[in-house]
């Protein structure tokens, strides 16, 4: 999550909403009607607000989602190696996930081709996650719109967490050309987070875009488990969208500087530590202790040279040799100390 607080004028704007009886009470499952036109709005003009559900978090939205399109038994196709959390809720829902092996020598990006080869008469979703957790690559559009249009041909979602996407450098720019296809909502899901975008992560605010006929499942979903999203968080998210792209603006900038000061340390470093992969907010980082397993790894780190990143295996099956750094709450001046201490480091 951010490690900076969400913008002055957003906690302002907070504390007066507060004072309003409404935020107390329950709202549409579905969420405030003009934040869901705000966000359709902030999309593309084939999507409108009857397209958006707000959810408290962008994991709910996948867990939602997952709920909404598959029964026990059925299978989702997750390229490895993936966001846990996307795994554990498969799992609890007794569905079956079907890796996707994305190759470190083609930087980590899942391959359209070999997720073909999954697809079977079980499978409910393809998943993808970019900017992606945990490798923090940014997958290019025209990569994204090939699995469009291989959930297109195979009749199935394409389900797109977006999570970071306001953290990528060229964020003017679409990360994709899914929404210009005026059928999109028959292939596509997309999930996002308020939380990251504001720095409001404890708030609880996300969102899924996605057709009507599946927004009609979600709210089934919605209903049972929190009703609504928080309302204040509504409000917040709201406002931040419509009063805060400078303050984004300027956080994105601070991640690419922060990013950039990482890659030259481990780069320049003599510690055998290698990029695999690095983007918004989180770098893939192989280790050097072949012996060793990435626990044992993470853990020595953390110990010995106050470094605290993740093991690789928390991410999926033959992922032992990598860690993930997140770099995005690590000021650059920093940085060269991180390769200090991984070069006085040994398991």
């Amino acid at each position: 999550m951010p490690g900076y607080a969400t913008s002055a004028d957003v906690l302002e704007h907070m504390n007066k909403a507060l004072l309003r009886s409404e935020v107390s009470k329950y709202g549409h499952a579905l969420g405030l009607p003009a934040l869901r036109e705000a966000y359709a709005s902030s999309l593309n003009s084939n999507v409108s607000k009857n397209h958006v559900a707000i959810t408290a978090g962008c994991n709910q939205a996948f867990y939602v989602a997952a709920m909404s399109l598959c029964a026990p038994g059925d299978n989702v196709i997750l390229p490895l190696p993936w966001y846990f959390n996307h795994k554990m809720t498969l799992d609890m829902l007794g569905v079956e996930t079907k890796p996707l092996q994305c190759d470190p020598q083609n930087q980590l990006l899942p391959d359209p081709t070999e997720a073909a080869k999954l697809i079977d008469k079980q499978t409910r979703a393809i998943v993808l996650i970019s900017p992606n957790n945990p490798t923090g690559q940014v997958y290019p559009p025209e990569l994204i719109n090939q699995f469009y249009q291989l959930a297109c041909d195979s009749g199935i979602p394409l389900i797109v967490d977006e999570t970071y996407c306001d953290f990528r450098l060229q964020n003017e720019q679409p990360a994709h050309q899914i929404f210009e296809h005026p059928d999109w909502q028959q292939h596509a899901i997309h999930l996002y987070s308020f939380s990251k975008s504001y720095a409001l992560a404890g708030y609880r605010v996300g969102a899924l875009v996605g057709s009507e006929p599946l927004l009609r499942e979600v709210t089934k979903v919605i209903d049972c488990l929190a009703i609504c999203a928080p309302q204040l968080s509504q409000h917040a998210a709201l406002f931040g969208l419509t009063n805060a792209a400078q303050w984004k603006k300027e956080k994105r900038k601070l991640m690419y500087q922060r990013a950039d000061a990482f890659r030259t340390a481990i780069n320049e470093g003599e510690h055998g530590y290698s990029l695999a992969a690095i983007g918004a907010y989180f770098a893939y980082v192989k280790h050097p202790h072949n012996d060793s397993t990435s626990t044992r790894v993470a853990k020595c780190l953390a110990d010995e040279a106050n470094i605290l990143c993740l093991p690789g295996d928390m991410f999926g099956p033959d992922q032992e040799s990598y860690l993930r750094v997140a770099f995005a709450n690590v000021s650059e001046e920093k940085m060269p100390e991180i390769a200090r201490r991984l070069t006085e480091f040994t398991v």
